[in-house]
């Protein structure tokens, strides 16, 4: 594979509209050929054979049936509140607002 030109650097920064330093243009040319490597060599291990996955071990969802049960009653769900008024959990006040 042939190496990213610095020339070729320049182009993509004024495509992506990044004002690149001249001397930048020569380390990203290096960085990004590096990448591009990197890429063509997981390329080579993908062959057509071999189905794409996404993940290592098989996944499979455990589902079990919705089943409607009784809630709890008011009283219930209000036996273990600090403080109950008018049938509802009492909070402190914390926006400052009066009534």
């Amino acid at each position: 594979m042939s190496a990213i030109t610095r020339d070729e650097v320049a182009h993509l920064a004024r495509l992506s509209r990044l004002a690149l330093p001249e001397d930048e243009l020569d380390q990203l040319a290096a960085q990004l050929d590096v990448i591009i490597s990197a890429v063509a060599k997981v390329q080579e291990v993908a062959k057509g054979d071999i189905p794409p996955t996404s993940h290592a071990l098989p996944l499979t969802n455990v589902y079990r049936p919705d089943e409607a049960v009784p809630g709890l009653t008011p009283d219930q769900a209000l036996a273990g509140a600090p403080a109950v008024e008018d049938g509802r959990f009492r909070v402190p006040q914390i926006l400052g607002e009066e009534e």
